[in-house]
């Protein structure tokens, strides 16, 4: 009993040198464990923003359909707001780290209603136009920092067109003709922010491409002020223009003017 004792006292003797020059190993690998764990990057999360928007925009440039010679158009804003039945516009993105999908919504519907000339053939004639554009672009941060962001993007934007003639009165009273149009661009560009002071922020994007079009392009400027982390506005001008043309169809116009939108975030 006694050897089993002193064998004892002689490995904790042994052992205790050991454990000595463990610990300053196991606190060193402690420290560099948590300071990792501070520099550590987080894992990035999803953030949505959603933003609609009230475009001001006149309409300039040339349109042909139904067989017609094209005719030059130059519409002021007030004249389309006169004859607008519905609108919808809204810009989206959804981002996850420096990856983002955004897609721009625009629908107008007009119409008007003018007296056939001479009242020969009808009496009143009514026009009825619909403008549907819809814009899905990928995009990647070429620059992320707190103070503003640069993406690349990249995608498609959809046009259809829609114009109805409809007559009463007359020999031609019950008529009713449509002529449309539906096709798709490739588009690429840059769209960014730039914080100016912790409120206020300078947005915009600049996006151009073409394919079934001759060219499709699209700016926006525009000054932002963000009320809270969730909710901001902007107050900014933009100008979009196509050069479309399919037989005796043509739709070669260019849009633009103020633009108003609240933006909100999740």
């Amino acid at each position: 009993m006694m050897r089993f004792r002193e064998f004892g006292f002689a490995l904790s003797v042994l052992a205790a040198p050991l454990a000595a020059c463990l610990e300053p190993v196991q606190a060193a690998d402690m420290a560099m464990d948590a300071e990792a764990a501070v520099f550590e990057e987080p894992a990035p999360d999803w953030s949505f923003t959603v933003a609609p928007y009230f475009w001001m925009a006149g309409l300039s440039g040339s349109i042909g359909d139904f067989g017609a010679p094209p005719v030059d158009v130059d519409v002021k804003f007030v004249d389309i707001l006169k004859s607008l039945d519905f609108s919808m516009m809204m810009v989206s993105e959804a981002r996850y780290g420096r990856f983002s999908l955004s897609s721009d919504l625009l629908f107008l519907k007009v119409s008007a209603n003018g007296s056939s000339p001479f009242g020969v053939l009808a009496s009143t004639i009514g026009v009825g136009s619909k403008t549907f554009e819809f814009t899905a672009l990928g995009g990647y941060a070429l620059i992320d920092t707190p103070d503003g962001r640069l993406d690349v993007v990249a995608g498609a934007r959809v046009w259809s067109v829609e114009t109805t003639l409809s007559f009463a009165g007359g020999p031609l009273g019950g008529l009713w003709l449509r002529d449309s149009q539906t096709w798709v661009d490739a588009m690429a560009g840059l769209k960014g922010r730039m914080n100016v002071t912790p409120q206020v922020y300078l947005t915009g994007w600049a996006i151009a491409g073409g394919g079934s079009s001759d060219s499709s392009w699209d700016v926006l400027g525009g000054v932002g002020y963000d009320f809270s982390d969730r909710f901001s506005a902007v107050l900014g001008y933009r100008a979009a223009g196509v050069d479309y043309q399919n037989g005796p169809f043509v739709f070669d116009v260019t849009m633009q003017g103020p633009i108003l939108g609240a933006v909100f975030r999740f």
